[in-house]
């Protein structure tokens, strides 16, 4: 039986009390979700209103995308500091400063007279949404024991239905009243139903709000590594397996344009691969739960890589099709693979910070993958060495995965059964 968690105790007050995998566990699973499926819509805004900011600042393009990059920047960014602030004060305030940033930072884009502005709001924009991410995924681990990898990756896959969800919204938005004002409707809209929904979770959570984890469990596994020397680790992988990723998620509308097939086919493939990573990332936490977070993510990686190697082979539209939607299929549980891995190897008490660290390193890798892969396209005139610099980049993923489930099994076998995967 798992024992109940202890929040802190207050004076005059009577400590609560909270079961992991309870009812009350998955209503804060479900609140968890929405927030982060309105939290993400910075995420999605910006490659939907680019072309028009682009017309309307008589910009390049390079200059209005350099929006999406610094929003990553801040995604990142902000996950390592209101990580730090969740494990520290507790995933509300962290939420609350979120909250804050996401819904003025929207305004300010809406306001903005010149790109540099407009630029900059999205770098708050990103720093707004990163509460709803990786600190957002600690803060579900801690709620369960048993179903923690389906909870981690249920959490995660608020972004993905936010991708879903926001496009055509923003787009409707943007024709009907404009950008600007769509802008300033996202912020308030945004900021009023979180807020809202925030307050629910807080009265969810009661006396639970700042987590006591001096009882949390111990790690299930032992890999004979520092905290620090793990985090490394998994931020080279990370950002390893997400150079390779980047190469269909932020070039297979361009690659269709290319073979004539025209970019209306390639955004039908993005949103095939999105919609097949929803499934990929519930999918991965359920195996996660049976056979631990390292397997899951070698499984997933080595998947990645043979569906990379696909791109390499066939471009004709059907195939392209079926490829994205593996690709989706094989990639979607990578990323929340690494949260469960931080809480299978480390104390319950940095969980949030160091699910920050790696997943800035992720948003690194997609960043540098999306730039690189067109750097190569420019070098070359094709695609095919930039899908296989993908693949070389899998690789060293899949080595450093595969060194860390050999590591844990040695380690097991020393240390007996009950630090298995």
């Amino acid at each position: 039986m798992v024992p109940a968690v202890h929040a802190p105790n207050h004076p005059g007050q009577k400590p609560a009390s909270f079961s992991p995998d309870s009812r009350q566990a998955w209503v804060r699973l479900a609140i968890a979700l929405v927030i982060g499926s309105i939290g993400a819509v910075g995420m999605w805004a910006v490659v939907v209103v680019i072309p028009i900011v682009q017309a309307e600042f008589a910009a390049t393009r390079g200059a209005v995308s350099l929006a999406f990059t610094l929003m990553m920047f801040g995604f990142g960014l902000g996950g390592v500091i209101a990580g730090k602030i969740t494990d520290r004060f507790g995933i509300v305030p962290a939420m609350a400063i979120s909250i804050a940033f996401l819904g003025v930072a929207n305004v300010l884009a809406g306001l903005s007279g010149h790109l540099w502005q407009f630029v900059a709001a999205y770098f708050l924009i990103g720093l707004g949404t990163s509460a709803t991410f990786a600190p957002l995924m600690a803060e579900a681990s801690h709620w369960f024991e048993r179903y923690r990898g389906l909870a981690v990756t249920i959490v995660a896959s608020g972004n993905y239905v936010a991708g879903t969800m926001w496009p055509p919204l923003v787009s409707w938005g943007t024709q009907t009243v404009g950008w600007r004002t769509t802008h300033i409707g996202i912020g308030i809209a945004c900021a009023s139903a979180m807020t809202a929904l925030v307050l629910v979770l807080r009265a969810q959570m009661g006396d639970d709000k700042v987590r006591n984890h001096a009882n949390a469990p111990p790690p299930r596994i032992d890999l004979g590594l520092s905290t620090n020397t793990l985090t490394v680790l998994l931020s080279i992988a990370s950002i390893s397996c997400c150079v390779a990723m980047a190469m269909p998620q932020v070039h297979i509308v361009a690659y269709c344009g290319d073979l004539g097939y025209g970019v209306a086919r390639g955004a039908e493939m993005l949103s095939l691969m999105m919609g097949c990573g929803i499934v990929s990332r519930i999918g991965s936490g359920y195996l996660a739960d049976k056979i631990g977070g390292i397997r899951t993510l070698l499984i997933g990686s080595v998947a990645q890589g043979f569906a990379l190697v696909f791109y390499l082979f066939f471009d004709s539209l059907s195939s392209l099709y079926l490829i994205s939607a593996m690709f989706g299929l094989f990639q979607g549980g990578i990323v929340p693979s690494y949260a469960i891995i931080v809480r299978e190897a480390m104390p319950a008490s940095e969980a949030a910070t160091r699910v920050g660290i790696v997943i800035f390193a992720s948003v690194f890798g997609m960043s540098f993958g999306g730039w690189v892969s067109g750097i190569i396209f420019d070098a070359t005139g094709s695609y095919a060495a930039a899908f296989a610099n993908g693949v070389a980049w899998n690789a060293l993923n899949v080595g450093i995965v595969l060194t860390l489930l050999i590591r844990s099994r040695m380690n097991a076998a020393k240390t007996g059964p009950g630090f298995a995967t």
